[in-house]
């Protein structure tokens, strides 16, 4: 293993430093209702907390400092009980403060390593696992930002799918393979997926994609293009498909039912289907990597922090995968309730960013 890959603790907050605004009583006893409601995702009482603190405190006494947390918006009551549970305001602080981060042991780096691992396998393959394995690892939704080629194009080639939908496969030189679903118009002859196939390939000639646009657009403006015009939109969509460089090509996700199964109020499951909903579409994962460049190491979003979905109910941690020239080439991620293990999956994320960033380099 490459111990120059290996992780660094990322940078959130300062364990063992009393965040802002609270003492050390009221900061133990968030940290303790946290770590239950993580564990449990059941309300906290005074009583469960005056066994477990390590202070010499009255139930009565934990239960006015809950009332002041409660009254600060770090704390609140669902329903009328005397146990609380953590509001989004007080996970961030948890978070950003409060939090003791796990470390990988020499062991699981080593199997992320060789889960990883590229023997007879292509990149696609790769980063599937690595989607598989984030889920299996957080027992959340793992979620991997795939690259886009920037190489040479060898091949393209339009299939269709059904009414209104083509599957664009694209190879690299190099031997990758992307797959991409368009829309086109209805009705379409699969002759006009033929011929714009065709057109395509005619025109490759070790191109890029960027390169490959151009031509393409020169071609049309020059009228010189034989492509009628339903064969046209075919060729415009396939190509804008990947038209942010530098962007992922797609998006794996793996684990939905992990979430699903954790996500208890009825209410929430409307706003969760509507996020796998937008996992499938390219703004997303523009967003996501846009969330990754804003830090050099992971990234916590709770509940509705997040521009890329705004779920209630949900957190993200994302890190950006770098390659050798510390270059962003993908993202690397886990969706889950917010109640999941924030010490044990933040360096899950960082490790497993770290090495598919330097297998894409």
């Amino acid at each position: 293993m490459d111990q120059s890959q290996s992780p660094k603790r990322p940078s959130y907050g300062a364990p063992g430093r009393i965040p802002p605004g609270l003492d050390a009583r009221s900061a133990a006893i968030l940290r303790e209702i946290v770590e239950q409601y993580v564990e449990t995702g059941e309300p906290v009482g005074s009583r469960t907390l005056s066994r477990r603190l390590p202070l010499n405190l009255s139930a009565a006494t934990i239960r006015n400092v809950m009332a002041d947390l409660t009254d600060a918006g770090l704390l609140f009551s669902p329903h009328v009980s005397a146990g609380r549970l953590p509001t989004d305001r007080g996970l961030r602080l948890f978070v950003d403060g409060l939090l003791h981060f796990g470390e990988l042991s020499d062991d699981e780096r080593d199997v992320i390593e060789h889960a990883l691992s590229q023997s007879n396998r292509s990149m696609q393959d790769v980063l599937t696992e690595a989607s598989t394995l984030l889920a299996g690892l957080s027992s959340a939704a793992g979620l991997v930002l795939a690259p886009k080629s920037e190489g040479p194009i060898k091949h393209i080639e339009f299939v269709p799918l059904g009414p209104g939908r083509a599957l664009v496969v694209l190879v690299t030189a190099d031997g990758q393979v992307e797959n991409r679903v368009i829309e086109i118009p209805p009705g379409l002859p699969p002759s006009a997926l033929q011929e714009a196939g065709n057109y395509l390939n005619a025109q490759l000639s070790g191109r890029t994609l960027p390169e490959l646009r151009a031509r393409v657009a020169e071609d049309r403006a020059a009228s010189r293009t034989a492509l009628d015009a339903l064969a046209s939109s075919v060729v415009e969509a396939g190509l804008a498909t990947w038209s942010a460089e530098g962007r992922g090509g797609s998006l794996i996700v793996r684990g939905q039912a992990r979430l699903l199964a954790d996500i208890d109020q009825v209410e929430k499951l409307g706003s969760i289907q509507t996020l796998f909903d937008q996992l499938e579409h390219q703004e997303t994962m523009l967003k996501l990597l846009e969330l990754a460049e804003g830090s050099d190491g992971v990234r916590i979003f709770i509940g509705a922090e997040s521009s890329v979905f705004g779920t209630a109910g949900v957190s993200m941690i994302v890190a950006p995968a770098r390659n050798r020239d510390d270059r962003i080439v993908g993202a690397i991620g886990v969706i889950g309730p917010t109640r999941i293990n924030y010490g044990r999956i933040i360096p899950v994320v960082d490790y497993t960013a770290r090495v598919i960033g330097r297998l894409l380099g």
